[in-house]
Formats: structure tokens, C-alpha cells, sequence
């Protein structure tokens, strides 16, 4: 196997290798772009027209994505897996990573679109490396343009795996994409409505690739991550990959749901009380009428909404910033 096969074992040491570029015994080009980042051409002759990003470890302790791509980096670099695509694998917080922790001083995935330049540290650093690498990677004209970033999350789930669809003004949300998620083993889609600061929102809204922060399970150190089922993502990953994907246009939408934002709750000040259970899973439902936070200045949030659910509760968080998301359920009517 290719030395650059190994990028999670180099990123782990903190190691640069030797060689920054191989290639496979089909042609197939690796290169090592940044500490943690990869990028994986096909011969031109093979090449589909699809630019794939494929990101893990923005938070540091999500580990079963991680592994997940690490798999995947092998199979290319022994041979094993034939892209079709290019591809840019990027762990997108080493050092936390190397810690076993969410983040060190800063959540990285809080610092796009702009937030990094209104901070300092290496993590704002490391944010706007990472948007320099994908937007290097998603230059090049005429490509169909896909980014997962993938994350595991730190609470139990009622829905265990799922994805979240940036949103931007006067752009629809594919349907084609959902059937693809579902495909790839997503039980429900949040399709957002307004602006945001996390890596797949930057991707989607700056460099027009179609973009998804995916859940996809509950966050456990490395080698602890036997209970998250990822095989029909890894399935799918290797058809796009390899180019031999089902046409979308024949997969059903049946059983996927969908979900949209009714309100972000935002944490104003020290004073902000959250009012559920330490351990409540993401998506469990909420009673209309129920007090779900107070703050400052008799700042409330009280769930009108029928069908309420939240996701995402973090009191801990840093004020001014999401301690929480009500959602509630979508017919998908915007659909493209």
C-alpha cells in the first residue's frame, strides 16, 4: 500500500510524509495538500466530472467517520478502489483529534463563513485552511460539485442517523440529493432556511457544491465505534466514488423524513437555562405550551409549534451562540 494511504496515521503523529505525491498502479494520483487534507485525482481518461469533498474529525472525538474515511483512503491507495471522481479527504481538526477532544479552544465548525477573521488561534486558522482547500478544490469549471462532512454527535438519537441541507436564497433543495442520502442510509433530512457558519453551509453557499453536515450516530473514541452501522454510507461513498452509482432518478424518497427549522435558540448570557433533561436524545417531540429556556431580561422560549422537536440541546455552548434547534415536520414542498 502507498505511503499516502496511511494519512490518518500521519495526521495522528503530526508527521508530513516524505513523499507528497504517488500514484497507484492504475494511475491514480494521491496527494497530500495540507496536514490532514488529501486530494485524489483519477487518470484523465477515467475521470467522471465529479468532485467529491469528503471531511471528518471537525470535531476532534467523532471518531467513527473518521475511521470511515480512513478505510476508504486504503482501499484507494492499495488498489483496491478504482475512483472514478476526484476526491479531497480533509480530518478537519487534527490536534483535537490527536486529543481525543470536540475542539481544544474553539468549535471549528462555528468559524466559517467569515466567523474565523472575527477570532484568532489556530483554530480560526485551521477554519480558513480548510475553506482555502476546498475552494481550490472546487474551482475547476463544469463539475458536478458534492460535499459531505460528516460528524457523529454527542448525544442518543431518536433518529440515529441523519443530515442537515444548508440553505441559500433563491436556491432549491434537490430532491435527486435526498434520494441519494437515503440511499446512503439517512432516516431524515433537515432542510434549513436560513444562513449558517458550519462547513457544509460555506461549501454550499460559496462554492456552489451540494452540501451536507451528516449525524451519524453518537460519538465514541476510536476503535469503540462498533455500534454505528455505516455500511450502506460506505456503500454508497464507493459508488460515487467508482462511478457505478443506481440512477437517482429510480430511487424512492419512502420513509425518509423531512424536517425544517421553526426557531434556533440562542444563548444570550450565564443566565441561560435550559429546561430538559441532561440526556435528552435528538428529535424527542415537545409539548406545546412547554417553557423550553429562559434567559436574561425575561427572554423565553415557549414551543407553539405543533409537532416540536429539538435537536442539538447544548446550554454549554458560548453565548451567542445555537444551544438548540426546534424543528418541525416539512411536506418537502420546495423541493427542486
Amino acid at each position: 500500500m502507498l505511503a499516502l494511504g496511511k494519512l490518518l496515521e500521519l495526521t495522528l503523529a503530526g508527521h508530513e510524509p516524505a513523499e507528497k505525491t504517488q500514484l497507484t498502479v492504475e494511475g491514480v494520483r494521491m496527494r497530500w495538500m495540507s496536514e490532514g487534507a488529501l486530494e485524489v485525482r483519477p487518470p484523465a481518461a477515467r475521470d467522471n466530472g465529479m468532485d467529491l469533498l469528503l471531511s471528518a474529525g471537525i470535531h476532534g472525538n467523532e471518531t467513527a467517520p473518521i475511521e470511515l474515511l480512513d478505510q476508504l483512503i486504503r482501499d484507494i491507495a492499495r488498489g483496491d478502489l478504482k475512483p472514478r471522481a476526484r476526491i479531497l479527504f480533509l480530518f478537519g481538526n487534527p490536534e483535537a483529534m490527536r486529543r481525543g477532544e470536540r475542539y481544544i479552544e474553539q468549535d471549528v465548525n462555528r468559524l466559517f463563513n467569515g466567523r474565523h477573521e472575527q477570532t484568532s488561534g489556530f483554530e480560526a486558522l485551521r477554519a480558513c485552511e480548510l475553506e482555502r482547500l476546498a475552494a481550490s478544490f472546487f474551482s475547476l469549471p463544469d463539475r458536478y460539485r458534492l460535499h459531505y462532512d460528516l460528524h457523529t454527535a454527542i448525544r442518543g438519537s431518536k433518529i440515529e442517523q441523519f443530515a442537515l441541507y444548508p440553505w441559500k436564497e433563491g436556491r432549491q433543495h434537490s430532491r435527486l440529493e435526498l434520494a441519494r442520502l437515503r440511499a446512503a442510509g439517512m432516516a431524515a433530512v433537515l432542510l434549513q432556511n436560513k444562513a449558517s457558519i458550519v462547513f457544509s453551509a460555506y461549501t454550499y453557499d460559496k462554492l456552489d457544491a451540494e452540501s451536507f453536515t451528516l449525524e451519524l450516530g453518537k460519538a465514541r473514541p476510536f476503535g469503540k465505534n462498533q455500534q454505528v452501522n455505516l455500511q450502506l454510507l460506505e456503500k454508497r461513498l464507493k459508488q460515487i466514488i467508482e462511478g457505478t452509482e443506481p440512477p437517482l432518478e429510480d430511487e424512492p424518497l419512502n420513509g425518509l423524513q423531512l424536517f425544517s427549522v421553526a426557531r434556533e435558540i440562542i444563548k444570550h448570557s450565564d443566565a441561560f437555562k435550559l429546561n430538559l433533561p441532561a440526556d435528552i436524545e435528538n428529535f424527542s417531540e415537545l409539548d406545546q405550551g412547554f417553557l423550553l429556556a429562559n434567559d436574561l431580561a425575561d427572554t423565553r422560549w415557549v414551543v407553539e409549534e405543533q409537532g416540536a422537536r429539538i435537536i442539538f440541546p447544548n446550554p454549554k455552548v458560548k453565548n451567542g451562540l445555537r444551544a438548540g434547534i426546534l424543528i418541525v415536520p416539512s411536506d418537502g414542498e420546495e423541493l427542486a
